[in-house]
């Protein structure tokens, strides 16, 4: 019997979403896609009469923003909301802000597939001379984290995500999830990813394949356990949820890259 709902959201769309970039910890808004994503995303959760009675984020603008949409479509902007660097994206590393298809171009359609997708490979690490790298870690919000600022990762893999993510999890996400409360946590493609994977138990092999769309909530009927009772939901109107999915696989394949105006920019990036 499910005794809990647990609702997952990534983000709406962001800027370098819709320019196919490795965003990672580098802080952009929603694209004006990603707006309408995260209201229609609020409108939807109200039509079917769901309530939340709290909030969690990551401590990146469109997490945040993503939160305050949906739950002004909900009409529930007074449910608190609470923040933290745990559940941020995935840290990409050396690959931020370097357009998905055109590292396939370079390096082969599986090798960024691993990069992206694979539970357990690091991708090489940010170092100072990387154009992001001051942005990142001399932004303040850094400095209000549990650990220094030193010991904050500079590349994960899926695996490194959740081994970060699960203190939280266990020690403040669980214990309002059994009070009873109806919690959203509005989160990132891959902090969802490794949720879930804890969650349903899904193999490193498998949560290779697992895909989540942007701003499509993904509803978790739990038992006392927090085990689910059946298979997670994504809500809204599936042939639109499978072609975004589509849209999201297709994000580290070569098609359209020549198109672009001149020829790709090669990025000597090696996993030694």
């Amino acid at each position: 019997m499910s005794k809990y709902k647990l609702f997952l959201l990534r983000h709406g769309e962001g800027a370098w979403n819709k320019e196919n970039r490795f965003c990672s910890w580098v802080d952009q808004k929603l694209s004006e896609n990603g707006v309408v994503e995260a209201q229609e995303c609020g409108r939807l959760l109200k039509e079917q009469g769901y309530q939340f009675d709290r909030v969690f984020t990551s401590i990146l603008s469109r997490s945040i923003q993503t939160a305050w949409l949906v739950l002004e479509a909900m009409g529930q902007e007074w449910v608190p909301v609470t923040k933290s660097w745990r559940i941020n994206e995935r840290h990409y590393g050396a690959l931020i802000s370097l357009n998905r298809a055109e590292m396939a171009l370079n390096h082969g359609e599986e090798q960024v597939k691993l990069w992206r997708r694979s539970y357990d490979i690091t991708p090489p690490p940010i170092t100072e001379s990387h154009p992001y790298y001051a942005e990142i870690y001399n932004d303040r919000r850094y400095s209000t984290c549990d650990v220094p600022k030193e010991e904050l990762p500079k590349a994960e893999s899926l695996k490194e995500v959740l081994d970060r993510l699960l203190p939280y999890w266990n020690d403040v996400i669980v214990p309002v999830i059994k009070s009873g409360q109806t919690v959203l946590i509005s989160a990132h493609g891959n902090s969802c990813r490794a949720l879930l994977k804890h969650l349903e138990g899904i193999s490193e092999t498998d949560i290779v394949n697992v895909t989540l769309p942007t701003g499509v909530p993904v509803l978790l009927e739990l038992d006392e356990d927090l085990r689910p009772v059946k298979p997670r939901q994504l809500l809204g109107d599936q042939a639109k949820i499978e072609a975004a999915i589509k849209k999201v696989e297709d994000q580290g394949k070569t098609f359209g890259v020549m198109s672009r105006a001149g020829p790709p920019s090669f990025v000597p990036i090696s996993l030694r």
